[in-house]
Order: C-alpha cells, then structure tokens, then sequence
C-alpha cells in the first residue's frame, strides 16, 4: 500500500486538495512506496494566512519560552533519531550512518538557536546627547519561508527553522517532493514540543508552490538551498518582489594535494569528501588537484584501489560505504557526464557505470567513479555533476592550482592538505571560496559559524545558521529617547548634532 504524504498546516496534517500528486521511490529498489500531495496556490495561501495569524502572539513570546519550546523538540529529535533516519534512507538512498549524522548537524543548530536570549541582545548608550539615550533591538520580520533540496532532507531545514522561529517569525517548509517524510515528522514533534499551531507548516509541492510562497505579499523572506540556476530564479523573484532573501546554489569543490602532504591522509579524505552520499553533496569534493606529476602518481596508486574496493548498496546494510541515486533521473544524468567525460578525452580509471547488485537490479546504483588527467575546458570539470565522480586535475605548481580554484564559476567550499603552515596562509587568505579547509576535506562551520560560498554559490547578503542565520531573519531597530524634564531651550530647526 501506497504511503499518502500531505501537508502539515495549523498544528495537524492535512490532505492535498489539488488533484495532483508526485510518485516517492525507495531509491535502493526503484520501487513507488509513496505519493506526496503537490500544493496548489490556494493551499499555499492558506497556510501563509495561519501562519501570519500565529505571527502576533509568538513573535510577542519572550524569546526565553521560544528557546525552551526548542530545547524540548531536540529531546524528542535525539530520543527519536533512529526513525527519522530510517525515513531518510527509505527515501533519499543514502546510508543510515551518513542521515543519523545528517540529523546530528542539524541538531546542532537547534542547540545554537536556544540561546537566542544572548543572541537577540541589542546595545544601549546612555547620554548620547544631553539626557539622550540611545538602544537597538532585532524584531521578527514576519512569515518566512524555506525551500529545501533532496539531498538533506533534515540538516537543511534545520538550517533555516530553528533560528527562524527563535528570532519569533512564522515558518513555512518546502521540502523536495522526492524525499518529504522526514518534514512531517520534524511538523508533528515541534508541535508536541508545544510549538503553538501556525508557527511552523509544511507545504509539499512543485514550482506552482514555490512561486505561489515568492510572490505571496505576506511572505517576507525566503531561504533556498539548491542548484545555480534555480538559486539565481530564487533571489531575483524574491527581491523583485521586495522580499529579503538567501539562496545557495551549486559547487564545485576542489581540493588541492601539496607535495608535503600526508598522502595517506589526504587519501582518506578524498574518499569520504568525494563518494560519501554517493556525492550528493553541496560540499563534496568533486576534483583533486594534485601539485607536480610525482604527486599525482603517487596519490593515484593510492586512490585507485580505495576507488574500487567501495562497498556499495542499499542504505540499510551497515555494510555499505554508499548508497543509490536518489532518483532515475538522476542516475541518467549523472551517467551521462561520464559518457561525457569519455568522450572528451579524460582518462576513465575506474568506471561504476555496469555496477549490478543483485536482489537490486532495479534500484539507482552507481559505482564509485574516478577520471585522471582531467582538464578546465570539460563539462566533468565545469559543471557540478552531483554523483560519485571524482576528477583529478593535475597542477605544476601551487600558483597553476590556486588560479584553477579562483577562475571557477563556484566557491562554495574547497580545502589544501598540506604541512606547510606558508602555503596554508596563503591558501586561506588568497583563495575566492567561501568555506576553506586546511587538511579538512569537508569545512562545514560548526552551527554557531555560519555556512555559505561565493560567487554563484551564493545569492544574497547573508550566510545560513550562526550569526548571519539571526541577522537575516531579523531586522534592526534603534531607538533614541529623551524624558521631559522641565528645562526647555526652544525648537531646533537643525539637524541635531553633540556640540
């Protein structure tokens, strides 16, 4: 039997009423487990409008009560982990070793958003002028919303709702429609947490949802994490509709091997950066750029076996390094940049295009896959391919790898390894990328940083979670006072001044 996923509005969950729906697959099987409901502009208009009528009572709610609601939720997330990444992995594919440590992440940007309190403080100065003062405060911006990939079908959204509703906004969640369980499980548990109805809502659907939350006048801000070019339709919507919004494209990380490098290290970093949730990952490092040809050799022999020896299967099997594709598609398109690959002349040295397992001869399994001799005019270099392809790129020299990094299009994330505390400096000053690692294959900040690339990773003013996280989903006041005191000088028509 057919699971039926809605939407989850007003404290409970509720039907589609569109009349149209789209198939969820067990990647593993390619088997339909599951239809998700596809909100028409009218459901998405009704959830906006209890969202604004929750919007009065809890943006008044000191922020203290907001953080304890969350503090309650992340006890019910952490008693319950095991069945939200078990929901993970029947949808998305990926281990469950890899979506518990998806929830994890999250997790840990809810415990940075309980201390809103300290984080919502403003700054005074007493005495301004002559018996002024002066003090700033953040305020709520109102109903705001968050459009989320399949790849992180919890982290991402516990990117954005947690600060969103501890900075006292409405939430509303448009998760994939390829993976949506995980969202109404997050809805059911912050209501049990007592998170008053209307506050946060999932409305599951397609691009008629999607533009329906950008040009819906009560929504004033919307939060996106996905490829380039939808980021880009995203944040010029958005901001031509006079909303305030951040929206996180694609990447193409590269990570670049010194010829002082720990090659071992450097080795096991590769592996897990590059084929961890079968790459579909915004920071996975999708190119290594090794620095001379000894270098490169020698990280080949070494990378080469790893590559090979992958264990690969469904996410259940505590047994499996990674897991399907999330869908068909995706599998076909991530297929193709291989064929492209071949066809542009790079060197294919270990292929997962006719990896067969049996019991899942349907499901959307690719091998691990490796190019050597990979160069800056192939798409397998250009484009983010988004599936377990690692490209090796070879480099003379520091400087040759170091200009590869700042001419690409992307600059979410990339790291060196090296022992050279110079070429380290030098890389995380110089280099145009946002998140930099220094023998850390995968920077992510911590959840009290803040997360976000450059150039067209990024679209928008502000970063995701820690500091950035509460400055976007708030808006500074300030506020200058003077109290009567019986002493009047008569009106000033100049602009005021402290002389």
């Amino acid at each position: 039997m057919l699971t039926e996923i809605g939407h989850y509005v007003n404290g409970s969950r509720v039907v589609g009423r569109s009349g149209r729906h789209a198939s969820v697959f067990n990647p593993a099987t390619g088997e339909q487990t599951g239809s998700v409901a596809l909100a028409a502009t009218a459901e998405v208009d009704a959830a906006v409008a209890a969202a604004a009528a929750a919007f009065p009572a809890w943006s008044r709610m000191p922020p203290l009560r907001r953080a304890r609601i969350l503090g309650k939720f992340l006890a019910l997330v952490d008693a319950r982990i095991d069945e939200l990444a078990a929901v993970i992995t029947a949808e998305h594919g990926k281990v469950l070793s890899d979506a518990v440590g998806e929830i994890q992440r999250g997790m840990e940007v809810v415990e940075f958003a309980t201390g809103i309190p300290q984080l919502l403080k403003g700054e005074v100065t007493e005495n301004v002028g002559t018996r002024v003062d002066s003090h700033s405060l953040r305020q709520p911006l109102g109903v705001v919303a968050g459009i989320t990939p399949f790849n992180f079908p919890v982290m991402v959204p516990m990117w954005m709702f947690p600060v969103a509703i501890a900075c006292g906004n409405c939430f509303i969640l448009k998760p994939s429609e390829r993976d949506p369980g995980a969202s109404l499980l997050m809805a059911e548990w912050l209501t049990e947490a007592g998170l008053p109805d209307g506050v946060f809502q999932v409305v599951q659907g397609d691009k008629e949802a999607v533009d329906a939350l950008l040009h819906h006048s009560d929504i004033a801000a919307i939060s996106f994490v996905g490829s380039t070019p939808i980021a880009k339709y995203i944040y010029a919507t958005a901001t031509a509709q006079g909303k305030r919004a951040q929206a996180l494209g694609g990447a193409k990380n590269h990570m670049i091997v010194m010829p002082d490098a720990d090659l071992d290290q450097a080795v096991d970093a590769l592996m897990g950066a590059a084929y961890g949730s079968a790459g579909e990952r915004c920071m996975a490092i999708s190119v290594a750029v090794p620095v001379g040809e000894q270098t490169a050799d020698a990280l080949m022999e070494r990378l080469i076996p790893k590559v090979r020896a992958l264990k690969v299967g469904p996410g259940t099997d505590p047994e499996s390094d990674m897991g399907p594709l999330v869908t068909r598609q995706h599998y076909d398109k991530v297929r193709g940049y291989i064929d492209q690959g071949v066809a542009e002349g790079a060197e294919l040295v270990v292929d997962g295009r006719d990896l067969k397992l049996q019991g899942y001869e349907d499901g959307y399994f690719l091998g691990g896959t490796l190019f050597d001799r990979v160069t800056p005019d192939m798409r397998i270099y250009r484009e983010e391919i988004f599936g377990p392809v690692l490209a090796v790129t070879r480099a003379p020299d520091y400087a040759t790898a170091a200009a590869l990094i700042n001419a690409h299009e992307f600059g979410n994330g990339t790291a060196i390894f090296t022992r050279d505390g110079d070429a380290a400096r030098e890389f995380a000053h110089g280099i145009e990328v946002g998140m930099v690692g220094i023998n850390v294959p995968i920077p992510v900040p911590m959840a009290f940083h803040s997360f976000g690339g450059w150039k067209a990773s990024l679209f928008g003013d502000h970063h995701m979670h820690g500091p950035e996280g509460v400055r976007f989903y708030t808006r500074l006041k300030t506020i200058t006072t003077r109290w009567p005191t019986g002493i009047r000088a008569g009106a000033d028509f100049v602009m005021p001044t402290m002389k």
